[in-house]
This record gives C-alpha cells, sequence and structure tokens, in this order.
C-alpha cells in the first residue's frame, strides 16, 4: 500500500497491528483489489501458532511505567519471535470490552534488534482498532477478549527484517454502529441507482452511457457525526462495483467492518479525496475514474482503467 509523509503517528502504529502490517512492500502493485489489506505469505506466517520459544521470549520482556504514561520495555537484544504472541501485564478496571467495539489505544512500538523506538502515540492521539475484526492479529484479539478498559498487554510480530515490540494501554472503548444514520439525501438522475437491503448492504442498479471522467461524491444518506479528518483511524462498510455493476467486493459479504487510516494513502487515492469531510454517519457514493482508482494495473477481477462505484457507510473515526 502507498504511504505518504503525512502519515499521522497513531495511523502508523495502527497499521502494524493488522495482519497487513507484516507483508512486504512492493509499491502500488502491493495494494489489494479493493480498499481492504490483502493476504500475503508474511501475514500467514505471522498468525502462525507462536512456540513456546515465542512465548518464553514475551514472557522475559520486562515493561516499567504508571499505567496511561509511556512504558519502558527491557528485554534481551535482539529479541525475536517467530510468529505473533501477546499477553496481558496488567488487567483493566473499567468496563469490559466486547466484540465489535472499537478500541482507543495508546501504543509503543520498538524495534527487537536494537531496543529502538519505531513509533508511539503516548502525549498524541491514539489509535484504534476494532475488537473482533478479522485484520486484526489474531493473537492479539484472543488476548484483549474479555478484557477490559485500562488493561496494559505487550504484543509481538515477526518482521522481514527485525520483529516488533508493542506495549498497548487501553484507553476507551465504544460500540459502532452497523450502518449509516442520518438524513437520507435524494441524489441527482445520471448516477446508479442504490437500494438498501434489510440490514443495510446495498446494491446498484447501473445507468447506460459513458461513466464519469471526474470524481463523483454524491451523499445518500448526511450523518450527524463530526467530519472526517485525515489520518483519522475511520470504519467503514462498503461495497464496489464496476461501472457496468459488476461487483467486487464487499465488506458486507465479508461479515465484518473495514477499518483504515483515511487520507494518508493507505487506500485508493479517490476514497481519500471523496470521504475525507463526510460526516460519520453518513452513507456516500462515490464513482471512481481510473486515475484515482488502480489506473493501468489490473488488480484482480478488476480490469485495467477501470471506473470504480463504491456505496461507502462511516461508521466511526477517532
Amino acid at each position: 500500500m502507498r504511504r505518504l509523509a503525512t502519515v499521522t503517528a497513531s495511523a502508523a502504529v495502527a497499521s502494524l497491528l493488522l495482519l497487513a502490517g507484516c507483508a512486504g512492500s512492493d509499491g502500488d502493485s502491493g495494494a489489494a483489489s479493493t480498499p481492504s489489506p490483502s493476504a500475503s505469505d508474511a501475514a500467514a506466517s505471522a498468525e502462525a501458532e507462536p512456540t513456546a520459544e515465542d512465548v518464553a521470549a514475551l514472557e522475559a520482556v520486562t515493561v516499567e511505567g504508571e499505567q496511561g504514561a509511556e512504558p519502558t520495555l527491557t528485554f534481551d537484544q535482539p529479541f525475536s519471535v517467530s510468529a505473533a504472541v501477546a499477553r496481558v501485564v496488567t488487567p483493566g478496571t473499567g468496563a469490559t470490552l466486547e466484540d465489535g467495539q472499537m478500541l482507543s489505544m495508546n501504543v509503543l512500538q520498538v524495534n527487537g534488534a536494537d531496543g529502538s523506538t519505531l513509533g508511539t502515540t503516548y502525549g498524541a492521539t491514539p489509535t484504534s482498532l476494532t475488537l473482533g475484526d478479522p485484520q486484526v492479529f489474531g493473537a492479539l484479539t484472543d488476548a484483549l477478549t474479555g478484557q477490559s478498559v485500562g488493561a496494559r498487554l505487550l504484543f509481538a510480530a515477526p518482521g522481514a527484517e527485525a520483529s516488533t515490540l508493542m506495549a498497548i494501554d487501553i484507553v476507551d472503548a465504544k460500540s459502532v454502529p452497523t450502518r449509516a444514520e442520518g438524513t437520507a439525501v435524494t441524489p441527482p438522475e445520471g448516477l446508479p441507482k442504490v437500494t438498501l437491503a434489510e440490514n443495510g448492504a446495498p446494491s446498484i442498479e447501473p445507468v447506460a452511457g459513458d461513466a464519469p471522467t471526474e470524481l463523483v461524491v454524491q451523499p445518500l444518506i448526511t450523518g450527524t457525526g463530526p467530519a472526517v479528518q485525515s489520518g483519522q483511524n475511520v470504519t467503514f462498510h462498503y461495497s464496489g462495483w464496476l461501472w457496468d455493476g459488476t461487483p467486487f467486493d464487499s465488506s458486507w459479504d465479508k461479515g465484518s467492518a473495514f477499518t483504515t487510516a483515511l487520507g494518508t494513502g493507505a487506500v485508493i487515492a479517490g476514497w481519500d479525496q471523496g470521504l475525507v469531510g463526510q460526516p460519520v454517519g453518513s452513507q456516500v457514493l462515490l464513482v471512481i475514474p481510473p486515475a484515482l482508482g488502480y489506473g493501468e494495473a489490473e488488480q484482480g477481477s478488476i480490469p485495467a482503467n477501470s471506473t470504480l462505484v463504491f456505496v461507502v457507510d462511516i461508521l466511526a473515526a477517532s
């Protein structure tokens, strides 16, 4: 996935808590055929069962510092694990975490090879993830399940050059809506007609004629939440089609919403340009010309030079 210099500390750290974060970089060709992260051999390796040596290595890490403040990690270097592994250092005393909640967390990330700090959200904007999101490392999800706000955890994952070690403090947890909620907007003629199923999943009726050559951003539902800001971690439901109505991906079909840092180059430009500034709770129809999608590159079932149509529900942002 592309990364720009404007990536915030929160967004950069959040990407490392996802399975795609351990994948090797190969430029834009590494992007999935949808805005969601793609699977990779590195990700599969990271999701392997940790060995007894991995568990022992993490147990040997010492965490010092008051809860809520950036901790100090002490460990033998180089620190290395063969698979993702996590453990609870200190249980929380707040509300119990629930599946589907968006967790706000502070994260300190260090290089296992030499102990150098690679990133931190302490003193800045906390990062976030959705508990139960299949994009998140299974070891971390398992460790978080049943914990409470205020818990402190350690998490480690292998990397291409060195293992990464993270200290994580759970700051807050909140429920995430399952669909857009707000005021319905009547779109103009000439755009694909959107119909919603009972659960909110969209379908479209394509229109005849040539596709627009410019980005189309058409709200279908205007939410009442704050406007999405560049660099925030945003949770969406989405479905995508080619201009002729051929579907190619849907988070609704996968049964899980999609979370990413928006406005940072982590997703196609049409999403970054079209969704930043939209209120949380909105549903937006995007018609994305090839230059703001995948251009001349074929992406899985998406042919080169394709105009893309998305219906996106903006569920939460932090």
